[in-house]
């Protein structure tokens, strides 16, 4: 049962991840019972997992509805999620290995390819690029409890975060400035890492309401 469990949850944070589930779309138990091989029982403890978490709001025999914050909610999360994600390169400035050093540089270069290359084309693609870029700064961090509460908020906020890219000139400044979080990484410099990757995930007010109304 538990290989189950694990099995729905899975697909579900898979399928956030790519995008293919957004917020405010809705999860039933039948399609998930029968896309996955299951009972019921196990897409239940599922979704309770997910409550838990914050990603879906439960509905009477309806299934659940995958997490889609206010105003008010998204500037709350923000604002936590931004001071995680600066710790987190903090950390990775004081701790990271050299092999960690190779996977970041290597994470740059192609973002900077597809800046160079594709220019303000394919935004699914380069976000994808960044979650790889935003994934080897958490694990650099050393602290795998500060990586899961990353990735929880994160996935609260992805849509948007994805949504952005599809601002001209977007891509090629996070390029930039993954480049400027990962060279103060690599020089150990962790106050000036942190206050880099501060900078890069902030949204400016217009913004956010911007966000907020393409995915509303």
């Amino acid at each position: 049962m538990a290989g189950q469990t694990e099995q729905v949850l899975g697909a579900i944070l898979d399928d956030i991840d790519a995008g293919r589930l957004q917020p405010g779309d809705v999860l039933e138990e039948a399609p998930l019972m029968a896309a996955h091989g299951v009972s019921r029982t196990p897409v239940r403890e599922v979704f309770i997992q997910l409550e838990t978490a914050g990603l879906i709001k439960r509905l009477p025999r309806k299934g659940a509805v995958l997490f889609k914050p206010t105003l008010k909610e998204f500037l709350g999360i923000l604002e936590v999620h931004i001071r995680l994600e600066g710790q987190a390169a903090g950390l990775a400035a004081r701790r990271h290995t050299a092999a960690q050093a190779e996977a970041l540089e290597a994470a740059v270069q192609a973002c900077e390819a597809h800046a160079r290359d594709k220019g303000d084309g394919d935004p699914g693609g380069y976000y994808q690029l960044n979650l790889r870029f935003h994934e080897i700064v958490a694990l650099a961090s050393g602290n795998p409890f500060l990586v899961e509460m990353i990735k929880t908020n994160a996935r609260k906020l992805m849509a948007y975060y994805r949504a952005q890219y599809r601002y001209p000139g977007a891509i090629a400044t996070s390029a930039r400035e993954h480049r400027e979080i990962a060279d103060r990484i690599a020089a150990r410099d962790f106050a000036a890492a942190e206050a880099a990757m501060i900078a890069h995930m902030g949204f400016d007010q217009a913004t956010v309401l911007d966000l907020l109304a393409t995915l509303g």
